[in-house]
C-alpha cells in the first residue's frame, strides 16, 4: 500500500484550500498513472482502467462505489465495455484537496 492510500481523508470545508502548484507535483508522485485535468473550470484527477470485459470493469465499480462510500467522498466514474474512466476532486473546492490524492491511490489498490 503506497504511504498516500494509508492516509486518513479529513473533512473537507467550503473554505479549504486547494493543493497549490507545489503540492500538486509532489503528490503526482504517488499516484503516477493519474492525470490532472481541468474541467468545469476546476483542476482534478482522472484515470482510465481496463478490463477484460464489462463484467469485470463493473465489479471494480462496485467496489469503488463502497470505498467512495465509506469515505463519504464521491469520484465520477463512467463504466463501459472493457473499461472504467474513474474523476476525483473535491466539489466543494471546486478543484484538488490531499484527500483526491488519497483516494485516488486507494483506487489503485482496489486492482
Amino acid at each position: 500500500m503506497s504511504e498516500l492510500a494509508a492516509e486518513r481523508c479529513e473533512a473537507c470545508r467550503a473554505d479549504a484550500p486547494r493543493v497549490s502548484d507545489a503540492e500538486l507535483a509532489e503528490l503526482m508522485g504517488g499516484i503516477p498513472d493519474w492525470q490532472p485535468v481541468v474541467e468545469q473550470g476546476g483542476l482534478m484527477l482522472r484515470r482510465e482502467f481496463a478490463f477484460r470485459n464489462f463484467k469485470e470493469a463493473l465489479a471494480f465499480t462496485n467496489r469503488l462505489g463502497e470505498l467512495a462510500e465509506a469515505e463519504f467522498h464521491h469520484p465520477a466514474i463512467l463504466t463501459e465495455w472493457g473499461k472504467v474512466t474513474v474523476t476525483w476532486w473535491t466539489h466543494k473546492i471546486g478543484g484538488l484537496h490531499r484527500n483526491d490524492f488519497i483516494m485516488a491511490a486507494r483506487t489503485d489498490g482496489l486492482l
